[in-house]
């Protein structure tokens, strides 16, 4: 029987790259795809299942991400202090006004593995609600939603 080749990639050789997606007027899902693509390194041909070969996000302006329909009055984000009665729920448009990194955040790490790979990419997300970001030492290209 043959045998799955496996390109020869490791976790200490990936060449991470910066990325800035600008989250204004973009709609949340379209957005959040793009973002956990590149966290995966679904963008590279060295692409391993198995292995952290993805490039670091950063999301700028998301406050300013599009929920189409009536998304805004409709969607409920929840959280459990696992305590009993612990379930807080919140409408989309209040967690916009609290924290709108939130949007995004929720969106790109419900698309990421469940699983300790996953928690390392996610931690390659970096959000902000304002257009401004710390990151400009690392040179991030600029990438936009098709």
């Amino acid at each position: 029987m043959g045998s799955t080749f496996i390109p020869a990639a490791n976790a200490t050789a990936a060449d991470r790259h910066w990325h800035v997606i600008d989250a204004e007027g973009q709609v949340l899902g379209r957005l959040a795809t793009l973002t956990a693509r590149l966290l995966q390194g679904k963008h590279k041909a060295r692409y391993t299942p198995f292995l952290d070969v993805g490039d670091h996000v950063v999301v700028v302006n998301a406050a300013k991400v599009k929920l189409t329909g009536r998304k805004e009055d409709q969607k409920i984000y929840r959280q459990h202090s696992g305590y009993e009665g612990g379930l807080r729920e919140q409408r989309a448009r209040l967690v916009r006004q609290r924290k709108p990194e939130r949007l995004v955040e929720d969106a790109v790490h419900g698309m990421l593995p469940k699983t300790k790979l996953g928690e390392a990419m996610y931690r390659k997300l970096k959000v902000y609600a304002g257009p401004d970001h710390p990151h400009a030492a690392q040179k991030p290209v600029k990438r936009e939603v098709a």
